[in-house]
């Protein structure tokens, strides 16, 4: 790789690769050490090919669910079986992963913007402006979904489909717009435990000793010709498990189960 060779966004691969060993580095006690990332389905990121797939998943933390992804991603292909034993998996990192995120977001301080450069395809949320829902939606910037494009014929890219961390919100059409158009290969992923493990931006531990979960799941059948849009959203909420229909009772043999999980979540202090 030379010196100065560059991606499709203009960003230095050298620079980029460094900032992935750093930051790796940094973070990978936040998934094992300090707590416990159990991870189901590394076979699936192995089997994938190296470009055009969109890795789906419910949002917990502005950055540890993303940075849990480059762990967990790198460590798989690097022919770890659930597991991200031992870092130096990120000596070679896989460099065109890129991920979906809020162009305020990625502005808001300098280590955001920092992140940015990891991988960062920013976009300007139509419902959303300075933290707060707006009644009237903007139109979509063509810009965005170009970039997005770039990216897949690139290599990888992950998004949140709910666009926001707060759980059992719909899932936005503009994700299904994008499977739709591109005909990407959908891999849904599906993660627990950094809601409690980290602040809302991820950048904080708040508690220690929590299992954490992360579940890739095999990619999902789309028939991208005659699936409809509304088709789509509604497999996507299933995927990642947002549709309204799992907040319906729970049956007890799954509490129990949940119940025995959270005794492993307790952290004495």
């Amino acid at each position: 790789m030379g010196l100065f060779k560059r991606n499709p966004f203009g960003h230095i691969l050298f620079i980029k690769k460094w900032l992935i060993r750093i930051f790796g580095a940094i973070t990978h006690r936040r998934y094992r050490g300090f707590n416990e990332l159990q991870i189901d389905g590394s076979e699936i990121i192995r089997s994938l090919p190296d470009t055009n797939v969109l890795f789906i998943s419910n949002h917990q933390t502005y950055f540890a669910d993303v940075v849990a992804m480059f762990h967990v991603f790198n460590a798989s292909l690097s022919g770890r079986e659930d597991n991200i034993k031992n870092v130096g998996y990120l000596w070679q990192p896989k460099m065109n992963i890129y991920y979906v995120a809020a162009k305020e977001t990625m502005r808001a301080g300098l280590l955001p913007r920092i992140l940015s450069y990891v991988g960062a395809i920013t976009v300007e949320r139509t419902w959303r402006a300075k933290g707060v829902d707006v009644t009237e939606k903007r139109e979509v910037n063509p810009n965005d979904t170009e970039n997005i494009r770039i990216a897949l014929k690139d290599g990888w890219v992950i998004t949140f489909p709910q666009g926001t961390t707060k759980s059992f919100k719909p899932v936005r059409k503009g994700t299904a717009h994008i499977i739709k158009e591109h005909r990407p290969i959908v891999v849904p992923i599906v993660i627990d435990g950094f809601r409690r493990s980290f602040d809302k931006k991820g950048l904080r531990m708040k508690k220690k000793g929590i299992l954490q979960s992360f579940i890739i799941k095999e990619p999902l059948v789309i028939d991208y010709d005659n699936d409809t849009i509304e088709e789509i959203v509604e497999k996507v909420e299933y995927a990642i498990e947002q549709h309204p229909s799992f907040l319906k009772v729970i049956p007890s043999e799954e509490i129990k189960v949940q119940e025995e999980l959270n005794k492993l979540r307790r952290w004495d202090y």
